[in-house]
This record gives structure tokens, C-alpha cells and sequence, in this order.
């Protein structure tokens, strides 16, 4: 008995040893993966929904299914996902086998190969050389690597704006999800080929501005290179950049990638736009952050259940074709969360309609594999962007002088959670997309009587057209501009919304203090201009507060208050 314990004592260390042994060469390869390709694909049990959640802030998913969980590894995370201990398993990367080098740009413009970055430049200038009247090319940003951010802008009158819904369509923000970056470039090829010949491009050429980013992370794509040879999701400093934007519920410093392409969406206020990723097989739409629903969530789910269904009906049924999820379409908490996308960004801070569009199981998409994409999607490429000439259109203009409005349109007893949206001042116009039904709108802006709209009816695939005349409040004490912060809405239950003045863009520091004055919140930040910074203040109990914001450049500071009221 004595003799057989022994020998059970001595076993078990040296089990244990062996399973650990197991994990520190399983850690160790994981280092080693990361540091030379800059990113490694691991797989985990799926932990659970809330659990998902949670590890959604820490590291990069990338996709959910199968009962596991695919999560990319950056030079940034590696150590930390090392130190929690999880049952992973490293993803051999075979994909890259799939790529091939155009020899030309007249090959590459075949689209059934890749090219490399300088050819990829010369196709985006040669559509302007080839077809001068209907697009020009515009430049984002610069990378860190000193690669540029091309988008082309395609229209009747590229040089003029002249006040039409703009769309956008950018692919490619995780740099080895390269399905899209093609299919964009044979998109804008497309439009450009058959302005004379197709009345529905020619629809949209007349009626829109479209506007098209092939490629919105060369430095994940290319690296330092001019060829795709072990593409990355990250961007050049190891950041994943459709997690890195304004996010109220969590604090990002943005990459330059992100302030850039900010700025750029900012600019033109684009009325529906897609981002194309790759992993999965589906139409994602928001929100991806929140279990709470859109205001327009059933207008959502038609338009993605729209190009969904086309895409099924022009691709081989036993493919079986964007039929992940819901057959195809997915709300994005539903599939799991994530904080500082693309998505959710536009649509609640910009006002916009963005959905994320998964275009192939395969990250780095075949060459094999390039035209069948194409085949499948063009037409859906065409129906989402023709959306933008359906809903309520209209303008906002003074009544005494005819000078454009900028002014709130905001559909009573509908929006939630910043769907409304805005006329633009230099040109009066705005657009709604809205489902079908009997809307009332309420239109108001600083100096003018609030106007309501009763009975608007509309229909799916009809625009709705409205000319909107707001009358001025005379002498009204609250038209003068005033360089201080604006807190709102007054009083506050979930999230307060600070605007700047311009001397606070940037990087800025935001405290928060109790009536007694003492600190309940201290955290670092970023100022955008004209973007409202949004403060989760749930945790913040019933009470006035007031909060100092100092900007890291300058140290100059901004106080305001606010106050909070818990409705119970």
C-alpha cells in the first residue's frame, strides 16, 4: 500500500511538469509566431456570451463560430493573453500560399491577382486619366510607413459639390483581409466603364457622389514593402483599427489612420456607407457595441437582408454563400461586441448608416477565388448604394432669405440614441433613410422656431421630397457663438455630450467632480472638431457635477456643469 502511494507521488509531478512543459513551448511559439509575421491567429472554446464580451476589449476577434472563438495576436497583446492561461490553439497561417503577384498593372486590372502597392497607385490615378469627367482622386491620409490613404471620388460634375447624398464604400481597414480591396478597385472599374451603357449606373453617377477606399491600411497590407507577402490586421504600430475609434462607453487615443479617415467622414457626412472585412460570410449592422436596438433596426435588417438575398440568388447554391448567422445577416452584439468600430462610430456619432460587410471565410481571399466575388457581389454593390436616393430628402432654409439651415431633423416618438440627423449648412440639403410608414418630423436649430411636419408618408423605393422653411426668432439672445464647452442634454441620465471650442481639439485629460469637489472621474481622452465627446456618467448618482477638461498640448482649461438626474 505504502509502495504504491509512492509511486502515485511521483507520477503526478511529473504529469504536471510535462502538461506544463507543453504550455510554456505552446507560449513560447506564440511569441515566436507574433515577432516575425507581427500577428498570430489563435482558437479558443467559446467562454461564453459575457465572457466573449469582456474579452472583446482585451484582444482582437475576429470571429465567433463553430463553438470557438478566433482571436488575432498582436505584438501589443501577446504577453497579456499568454498570462490569463487559456486552452489555445495556434492557427497554422497557409493563406498567404493564395497570393499572386500582378507582373503589370494591365494584368492586375484583369482582377485575378494581386498588386503590389505602386501598381495599385497607378490603377487609382489611371480611372482619373482614362475617365477625367466622372471622378477625381483625393488622399486621406498617410500612413505611418508613408503609404497613402487613395480614395476616388466618382459623379457626374467629381470637382463640384453639389450637394447630392454621399456614399462610401472602404475596404481593407484590417490589412490581410483582402477579398474587398480588390473588389472595390473592379467596382469603381465598373461604374467608371458603364456610366453610357447602364441606365442604373448612370442613375447613380447623376444622382449621388461616390466615393470609394479600396485600401484603408496599406501599412497591415504591404507593411514596408510593395508586395503582399505576410499581410497583418494591425496597422504599423500593432493597433487594430476598427477597434481605435471614438467609443463613448471607453476611451481611445486614435491611430493616425483613424484621425485621418475621422476627419474625412466628418468632412463630407456621408448618408450610407459599408466597410468590406473577410472571416466570415455575412452582413453585419449595428449596433456592435450595445444589445439595445437601432431606432431604425428594421430598416436595417431589410437593406441587409437585401443584399444578402441577392447575393445567394447569383451564387452557386451549394456554395451556400453568405448564409452564416441569421442566412447571412446579423446584428452585431448578437454575433459578439466590440468597442471603437467603424460601424458604430458613424452611425451614432456621425449621424451616418454603416453597415460591415464579411465577404470571405478566407482572410487573404485566393486569386482562385477573385472573380467568383466579384460575380456575387456587384450587383448587391449597386442595391446598397441606391438606397441612398430612397427615404426623406429635403432642404432647410431661412424663410426671410433663403440662406441653408443647419438644422436637426428629428422623427418624434422614432429616434433614440443619436439617429437623427442634420441639414448641411453650406448646401441646405439632408437625407433620412427611414422604413416605410407615417412619420412626423420636428425640425429645429439655434435662432429659429421649431417647425413640425406631420403625415410624411413614405414608401420603400420612393423618395420623399420636402422643402422646409424655418422662421427666425428675432433678437434671440442664444445666436451669439461663444468659445466655451456645451454640456447636454440638460439634466443627464446615461451619457452627457461635450462640444469644443477649437482650442480644445486634440489630446485632452477629463475630471469630474462632485458637488463637494471631489473626484469621481479621471481619465485622458481626445477632442474632435465639431464631434460631440460623449461621457458615460451611469455609475454617477442624482446631483449637480462639474467637469474640467485640459488639453494636453496647451494646458489650457475648459470648466462646465451638468446635472444628473436617476429616474427610478
Amino acid at each position: 500500500m505504502t509502495k504504491r502511494l509512492i509511486i502515485i507521488f511521483i507520477l503526478v509531478p511529473l504529469l504536471c511538469l510535462k502538461v506544463y512543459s507543453q504550455d510554456r513551448q505552446n507560449d513560447q511559439l506564440l511569441r515566436e509566431t507574433v515577432s516575425r509575421y507581427r500577428q498570430a491567429v489563435v482558437k479558443i472554446p467559446y467562454p461564453g456570451k459575457q465572457a466573449l464580451n469582456d474579452l472583446s476589449g482585451k484582444v482582437s476577434i475576429s470571429s465567433v463560430r463553430d463553438k470557438y472563438v478566433e482571436i488575432f495576436i498582436s505584438p501589443l497583446t501577446v504577453e497579456w493573453f499568454i498570462a490569463q492561461k487559456f486552452n489555445y490553439e495556434i492557427i497554422e497561417n497557409t493563406e498567404t500560399k493564395g497570393i499572386l503577384t500582378s507582373v503589370s498593372v494591365k494584368e492586375a486590372m484583369d482582377w485575378v491577382s494581386y498588386p503590389t502597392y505602386s501598381q495599385y497607385d497607378s490603377i487609382m490615378h489611371s480611372f482619373v486619366s482614362l475617365y477625367p469627367s466622372l471622378c477625381r482622386l483625393d488622399t486621406i491620409g498617410e500612413t505611418n510607413y508613408g503609404k497613402y490613404v487613395l480614395v476616388l471620388k466618382i459623379s457626374d460634375n467629381p470637382d463640384t459639390d453639389e450637394g447630392e447624398p454621399e456614399t462610401f464604400y472602404s475596404s481593407t481597414i484590417h490589412g490581410n483581409e483582402t477579398g474587398g480591396f480588390i473588389l472595390m478597385m473592379r467596382f469603381a472599374e465598373y461604374l467608371l466603364k458603364n456610366y453610357n451603357t447602364s441606365s442604373r449606373v448612370k442613375n447613380l453617377v447623376d444622382n449621388l457622389e461616390i466615393w470609394i477606399n479600396p485600401l484603408a491600411n496599406p501599412d497591415g497590407t504591404y507593411g514596408t514593402g510593395n508586395t503582399i507577402s505576410s499581410p497583418t490586421r494591425f496597422n504599423a504600430n500593432g493597433k487594430d483599427l476598427n477597434r481605435n475609434f471614438p467609443d463613448p462607453d471607453v476611451t481611445n487615443i486614435p491611430q493616425k489612420e483613424t484621425a485621418d479617415m475621422t476627419k474625412f467622414m466628418k468632412t463630407h457626412h456621408f448618408v450610407i456607407s459599408a466597410n468590406f472585412h473577410s472571416g466570415n460570410e455575412v452582413v453585419n449592422y449595428p449596433w456592435d457595441r450595445w444589445s439595445r436596438l437601432h431606432a431604425d433596426n428594421g430598416w436595417f435588417y431589410a437593406i441587409s437582408r437585401e443584399y444578402a438575398d441577392t447575393v445567394q440568388a447569383y451564387s452557386p447554391p451549394l456554395e451556400h454563400y453568405m448564409t452564416e448567422l441569421n442566412n447571412g445577416v446579423t446584428d452585431g452584439y448578437d454575433w459578439y461586441s466590440i468597442n471603437g468600430g467603424r460601424q458604430d462610430f458613424v452611425t451614432y456619432s456621425l449621424q451616418g448608416r454603416e453597415v460591415t460587410i464579411e465577404l470571405d471565410f478566407y482572410y487573404v481571399t485566393p486569386v482562385s477565388r477573385l472573380d467568383a466575388l466579384w460575380q456575387y457581389n456587384w450587383r448587391s454593390l449597386l442595391g446598397y448604394i441606391e438606397n441612398a436616393l430612397y427615404g426623406i430628402h429635403g432642404r432647410v432654409t431661412d424663410n426671410s432669405d433663403g440662406k441653408p439651415v443647419r438644422a436637426m431633423i428629428y422623427i418624434t416618438r422614432h429616434d433614440k440614441d443619436s439617429s437623427q440627423v442634420y441639414s448641411d449648412s453650406l448646401n441646405a440639403n439632408f437625407t433620412r433613410l427611414i422604413a416605410s410608414g407615417i412619420w412626423t418630423l420636428e425640425v429645429s436649430a439655434k435662432g429659429y422656431t421649431t417647425t413640425t411636419i406631420s403625415d410624411v408618408s413614405v414608401i420603400d423605393g420612393i423618395p420623399v421630397n420636402l422643402d422646409i422653411r424655418l422662421v427666425p426668432i428675432l433678437n434671440a439672445i442664444d445666436t451669439v457663438a461663444t468659445p466655451v464647452i456645451k454640456i447636454y442634454p440638460v439634466p443627464a441620465s446615461e451619457f452627457i455630450r461635450i462640444i469644443f471650442p477649437e482650442r480644445q481639439i486634440g489630446k485632452i485629460n477629463v475630471k469630474i467632480f462632485n458637488s463637494l469637489g471631489r473626484t469621481v472621474a479621471d481619465y485622458p481622452d481626445f477632442a474632435y472638431e465639431d464631434t460631440p465627446l460623449v461621457c458615460n456618467i451611469r455609475n454617477l448618482a442624482s446631483g449637480w457635477y462639474s467637469v474640467m477638461i485640459t488639453n494636453d498640448s496647451s494646458g489650457i482649461v475648459d470648466r462646465g456643469r451638468f446635472v444628473v438626474v436617476r429616474r427610478f
